[in-house]
């Protein structure tokens, strides 16, 4: 009976260690940040887009310290362009991820501004974007992205 319960206290040890090790380890600060970046969740309809294009930004919240985004564009009835995105924190940092089928895996680029109604993340190593940026203006998301002297504005209404 004795060695039972000694297995199942060992056993429960270790599967609270692994579960506790999945776990990002995460400062105060990257813990204030973070939750600053909840004002994107939701869903976003791109208001600046080339007339016959949709765009929409969908963004919802995984985890306590990840968020994931989905940019879909559409020419009439076809999907155009997709874009899976991730905020998360990694390596002791936040960083906006970016998946597109056109770059040969994920791109990270790393948070290097916050406030309470925007964001800025930075990959100088990436081809294009180089630079991300997202701010609340007033209701509206305003995003851009730019690099090599070239850049793009988005801007989208919440659904």
């Amino acid at each position: 009976m004795k060695v039972n319960q000694l297995l199942l206290t060992f056993i429960v040890f270790l599967l609270s260690t692994a579960i506790y090790a999945q776990q990002p380890m995460i400062s105060k600060k990257q813990s204030t940040d973070f939750k600053k970046l909840e004002w994107l969740l939701g869903k976003w309809n791109r208001t600046n887009g080339k007339p016959g294009q949709i765009t929409t930004e969908e963004w919802v919240k995984e985890s306590a310290f990840k968020l994931k985004g989905m940019g879909v564009m559409r020419k009439g009835a076809d999907t155009a362009f997709v874009e899976k995105m991730t905020l998360l924190v990694k390596d002791n940092a936040i960083f906006f991820v970016a998946d597109v089928k056109e770059n040969n895996g994920l791109v990270y680029f790393k948070l290097t501004t916050i406030t309470s109604n925007g964001f800025t993340c930075e990959n100088p190593e990436h081809d294009f974007p180089k630079k991300i940026v997202y701010k609340l203006a007033g209701k509206d998301l305003q995003a851009t992205i730019s690099g090599n002297g070239k850049s793009i504005d988005y801007s989208f209404a919440r659904l």
